[in-house]
């Protein structure tokens, strides 16, 4: 464990005024607090905070970071209070500790559902405070270097969530050193053979070829001491899970893969930094496509740098990183860099981004959200972003993540241009709106009245915004059309017992049915939640009871069951009466019915004793009896309406309907309607068949998986 004064040096080395009186009573209080405990691995529990604070100096984090380290789990852990803490150490440090100790109590590795609401919180607490987040980063961090002394299923859950929220967040928050190491570590736990696997390719590539790093990086310093440039170069292989990454995305082989090395070369000035490109230009053959100059247009993180890839030495694909000491700081510490030393002083570094506009924008978006797969769905979007920017036709920059579209441009403009748009240009070229946009482009959003977002959209769109916007208005469009197929399904059934539907009786109806409105009984009558003979019966109880014994009357009965047997038509052919029908038998479930023709009946020729002879006989027997048809009909106006008037006016109630294909030109879908007998399904399929709209009608059969 790290002794207090070389954690008091450590801050020290970056801080010559650090209050080394607090930090010492600091760790003696959390030593204290902690006396008795240890970790997993046996140690005392208190070297983990200091631990942690050690990593803090790494980032050069100021006094109330580094003691906020030490006491981190003092309030969550041991006996010690928030007032007790505020009364010692200040109120500032009582509520970083409170914040940290709220992070912590988080269970991000629940439901789905629980993770997504208590990731909500950890935004809302960190947004306060980034410093929180930063301890816990590091506390994070120092778990998972020491996590192999945990049971093997609880490093699965906290390497897996470390993956999923730990990892992205660092990045995010331009810390890429931390989210590397954080992933490697969980890459360890969750897939130790794959990791290991690039390991061993790393070493069979070095012994083939030696060390490719020092001798590149000679090459480069040898090109920058030709142009009187002065720069450091730093180089270094790509860590496994960055390199395994990139073999899934590209599915290629280690073999394959060409920018597995990665080379830092830091300027004293942005002017050098474009000498140096045009230097490493020259000597070497540019990668086309792989240029980016995050310099002219930085991350959203502050992130700044030139990124180029050459052909190196024996054709080995290189990728160079060109950035000043300023930027190289933002681009290691990331929001730390907030913090910076310089002589013992705070210091403002010019490119380093206030890190609250990220997480105030991401909290305002999404602290309303109640679809919480939406809510995840937007923030890993939102943190694993790698942007582009493009122009609009006024020249303004729209700032948009990797792989993004005109579609995700449109609406990143304003939902009402995303709504209505029906095409795009890039650099005035017309282009489907699956285009994935590129840095620098001009998009232009052709809008049409009256367009909505199409279901295929969300296919193509990429942002969370894009795809919350293209969810709300199908929501609504299902919703109105459930409305209109509500209204005809009543409709037809009030005509049925020779009533008109009215909006007093939807309303009366809705209040006695559990709906909200009118409106919601016939979304709900629309998506076969509810039938059409239910809604008036609840308003004519006596004509709807006086239209089912007119119309269905009482049918034939079941000869040939057993004494005590009981029967149901089968789901797969839904017989009726007039057709030939045998029954199967199972135990302890009577006997399901079956149409003679009926292709379910193949898998139990091998079964004789289950056969039983039935046909239809005279008596009182369930008098309806449902069946489904497949009808493939024209999509045009009023062609439902009259279909469903078509079956009602054959005396036969619709139970329910789905669509089951959508096309522009044809709709296909399934009709569940009650009948008497086989002659009375045959009238009502006569009638819709001779409609001119109706392309093909047919009994619906559902083959069943063998028994």
């Amino acid at each position: 464990m790290i002794d207090v004064e070389d954690l008091v040096d450590l801050v020290r080395n970056y801080n010559p005024a650090t209050n080394a009186a607090l930090i010492r009573d600091a760790y003696g209080y959390g030593m204290e607090m902690h006396e008795g405990q240890t970790r997993s691995s046996g140690e005392p529990y208190f070297s983990h905070p200091v631990e942690v604070a050690a990593i803090l100096t790494e980032q050069q984090m100021d006094d109330a970071t580094i003691v906020t380290a030490l006491l981190h789990d003092t309030i969550e852990d041991t006996h010690s209070t928030y007032s007790q803490v505020a009364g010692r150490f200040g109120d500032e440090v009582a509520q970083l500790v409170d914040g940290v100790t709220k992070l912590t109590n988080l269970e991000l590795h629940s439901s789905e559902t629980k993770q997504a609401e208590n990731f909500r919180k950890l935004l809302m607490a960190m947004s306060k405070d980034l410093r929180v987040l930063l301890v816990k980063l590091s506390d994070r961090l120092h778990n998972m270097r020491t996590i192999k002394h945990l049971r093997l299923e609880k490093q699965q859950q906290k390497a897996r969530e470390t993956m999923d929220i730990f990892a992205p967040l660092a990045g995010r928050m331009g810390m890429q050193s931390m989210r590397e190491e954080l992933e490697d570590l969980s890459f360890h736990v969750l897939n130790a053979e794959g990791r290991n696997s690039i390991i061993r390719r790393f070493l069979t590539l070095r012994s083939q070829t030696g060390d490719l790093i020092p001798q590149i990086t000679n090459d480069i310093r040898e090109v920058l001491e030709k142009h009187n440039v002065e720069a450091d170069v730093f180089g270094r292989e790509k860590k496994p899970f960055s390199i395994w990454r990139k073999m899934q995305e590209k599915k290629e082989g280690f073999s394959r893969l060409s920018d597995i090395y990665g080379f830092r070369i830091v300027t004293r000035d942005i002017e050098d930094c474009y000498r140096v490109l045009g230097a490493i230009h020259q000597r070497w053959r540019a990668v086309p496509g792989r240029f980016k100059d995050y310099i002219s247009q930085p991350k959203s993180n502050g992130y700044r740098s030139i990124h180029t890839t050459v052909s190196g030495r024996d054709g080995k694909r290189v990728e160079v990183q060109i950035r000043t000491r300023l930027m190289h700081e933002v681009a290691e510490a990331g929001v730390a860099a907030h913090w910076s030393y310089k002589d013992g002083q705070r210091v403002e570094n010019p490119f380093a981004v206030d890190p609250f506009t990220w997480l105030a924008g991401l909290t305002e978006r999404v602290e309303h959200s109640e679809d919480h797969d939406e809510f995840m769905e937007h923030v890993k979007l939102e943190m694993f972003s790698d942007q582009v920017f493009c122009f609009t036709p006024k020249g303004e920059v729209v700032k948009l993540p990797r792989g993004a579209t005109p579609i995700d441009f449109a609406f990143a403009i304003h939902t009402r241009i995303g709504s209505g748009c029906v095409g795009a240009k890039i650099d005035g070229i017309r282009v489907p709106l699956w285009t994935r946009l590129r840095n620098g482009q001009s998009v232009d959003i052709i809008t049409a009245e009256g367009q909505r977002p199409q279901s295929t959209w969300m296919d193509i769109a990429v942002t969370g915004r894009a795809k919350s916007a293209i969810r709300r208005s199908l929501r609504e469009e299902r919703r109105d059309g459930s409305v209109r197929l509500g209204r005809e399904l009543a409709r037809v059934a009030f005509d049925h017992v020779g009533k008109k539907v009215t909006d007093k009786a939807l309303t009366t109806a809705a209040r006695h049915m559990g709906a909200e409105d009118a409106e919601d009984l016939l979304a709900m009558l629309g998506n076969a939640e509810v039938s059409g003979r239910e809604v008036v019966a609840v308003i004519y109880p006596e004509l709807q009871r006086d239209a089912v014994t007119e119309t269905h009357k009482p049918a034939r009965a079941m000869v040939g069951l057993s004494a005590g047997q009981t029967a149901e038509p089968a789901a797969c052919c839904q017989p009726v009466p007039g057709e030939r029908i045998v029954g199967i038998s199972y135990r302890g479930k009577g006997v399901k019915v079956h149409a003679i023709d009926c292709e379910a009946l193949t898998e139990f020729e091998e079964q004789p004793d289950r056969w039983i002879d039935l046909h239809w006989g005279d008596g009182n027997q369930n008098p309806v009896h449902f069946t489904s048809l497949e009808i493939t009909l024209a999509n045009d106006a009023g062609s439902l309406g009259r279909i469903c008037t078509l079956i009602g006016e054959q005396n036969a109630n619709i139970s329910d309907m789905q669509f089951t294909d959508k096309k522009p030109d044809f709709y296909k879908m399934l009709v569940d309607i009650q009948v008497r007998d086989v002659e009375h399904l045959h009238n009502v399929m006569t009638a819709v068949e001779a409609d001119s709209d109706v392309a093909q009608i047919a009994r619906h059969r559902d083959v069943p998986l063998p028994v």
